[in-house]
């Protein structure tokens, strides 16, 4: 019998000419698996419908083509894709600034760091075999992912982050992602964080492009919390309309170490956000929140595999979403606690908020769990704005839209609470109520 073979779709044969084309300009690649990583994406192609992870985001037919890698902007070219930035822009920061997927020195401040703070750009980090590229990749379960993969592939540029042992600096880094042109490009960019034993930080993400144009992003960023370190991240999405955007949070926590992440998405056609948290270390605690406004058309995705193997541990996640028009919103997540892992303490929960009928919601929490000493549960709920409380609103005065816009904002507000630093949380309720001003 003849053997079978799949078809490949035009995006993931021109995937495979971009990668061969690239092979001589690649930055060294041992130290990443670059060969690998593409090797990988080749046996598997770009996930479908068909892949059970990929459900209801199906890439293999939204990415119509592959879109060539960004080359790096000129220092001019980049101060004018810069200067319309907002996101997190009031903030006082040092920052690193990459447009179009390639960090720019000249708006960076790479000689103005928090103490205890310490940057390295990734390509330089790869011509110097830094000792800390061995620490790229901290979860497994992110190594069987094929965005992830096509990541490491493609990889242009990104940079190592170390945070001393001990070291609490006040002054957040500020990771300012920017696209920038006219016609359709590609990123891809890592990001490894390193906290040492009782360390605290806090790290800003946003990233923004031009609309009208489709583009594709693929940001990973790698993070290691040491014993007793505490790391707390924002991350916005403010990305074109036209453009599919993925990206990837790895975590691995040691011991008493502590997490809070956060993901805000008002921008992309289509994003997926992909969380992979590894509780290594006993007596962790973990706050992993997100909240998606969408409308138009926009499908937007969060992933989470939470992967409990140590005693104690806490987990607390919290995604909700505002269905405007015919968006559609997707969460799956599932909390794993292996046998080791007694006394986890794990809740997660999906709302959705539906504010027309054309509008879908695609939940899917899930629990594996083999310890016999845990408290763990899961929910989902999907619904329209409560009348009772509209007509309540309404009664004392205040326009149907009005009130409506105060119960979204009330509902996504419980998930950014969890931001810690004020700057931060008072930015993603600017787009929040920013969201709701432009829906009218």
């Amino acid at each position: 019998m003849a053997d079978i073979a799949n078809l490949r779709t035009a995006a993931e044969t021109g995937l495979s000419s971009l990668f061969e084309a690239g092979r001589k300009s690649f930055a060294t690649e041992e130290a990443i698996g670059r060969e690998e990583a593409f090797k990988f994406f080749e046996a598997t192609g770009l996930p479908s419908r068909r892949v059970e992870a990929f459900k209801y985001t199906d890439l293999r037919a939204a990415m119509t083509e592959a879109a060539p890698p960004a080359e790096a902007p000129s220092d001019e070219a980049a101060r004018a894709a810069v200067a319309g930035a907002k996101g997190f822009a009031g903030i006082e920061a040092a920052r690193l600034t990459f447009v179009n997927g390639h960090l720019v020195p000249a708006l960076s401040d790479l000689d103005g760091l928090p103490e205890g703070v310490r940057v390295t750009p990734l390509n330089a980090a790869l011509a110097q075999s830094d000792a800390r590229l061995k620490l790229l990749a901290p979860v497994e379960q992110a190594r069987a992912n094929p965005i992830y993969q096509l990541n490491t592939a493609f990889l242009a540029d990104g940079a190592l982050i170390s945070v001393a042992a001990g070291a609490k600096p006040e002054r957040p880094l500020h990771l300012r992602f920017v696209g920038a042109g006219t016609d359709g490009f590609s990123t891809a960019t890592r990001v490894l964080v390193e906290l040492a034993e009782g360390a605290e930080f806090t790290l800003l993400e946003s990233h923004e492009g031009p609309d009208g144009v489709t583009y594709q992003p693929n940001d990973a960023l790698d993070v290691r919390v040491g014993n007793g370190a505490a790391f707390r991240h924002a991350r916005l999405n403010r990305e074109g309309r036209g453009a599919i955007a993925l990206s990837t949070i790895s975590v691995r926590l040691d011991d008493d170490a502590r997490l809070e992440t956060v993901n805000v998405v008002t921008g992309a056609v289509l994003s997926r956000h992909q969380i992979y948290m590894h509780v290594a270390g006993e007596g962790t605690s973990a706050v992993v929140n997100g909240a998606a406004m969408l409308g138009a058309g926009q499908l937007a995705d969060s992933t989470l595999l939470a992967d409990h193997a140590a005693v104690g541990g806490v987990g607390r996640e919290m995604f909700k979403t505002v269905i405007d028009g015919d968006a559609t919103g997707v969460f799956q997540g599932k909390i794993i606690v292996r046998q080791a892992a007694q006394q986890t303490d794990g809740k997660m929960k999906s709302d959705c908020l539906l504010l027309t009928d054309e509008g879908q919601m695609m939940n899917k929490p899930e629990l594996e769990i083999f310890a016999d000493d845990v408290a763990c549960g899961h929910g989902a709920t999907c619904g329209a704005p409560d009348e009772d409380l509209l007509f309540y609103l309404m009664a004392r005065g205040l326009p149907r839209a009005t009130a409506e816009s105060l119960l979204v904002q009330a509902f996504l507000g419980e998930a950014v609470e969890a931001v810690t630093h004020e700057g931060a949380r008072a930015a993603l309720i600017g787009e929040i109520e920013a969201w709701l001003e432009a829906r009218g």
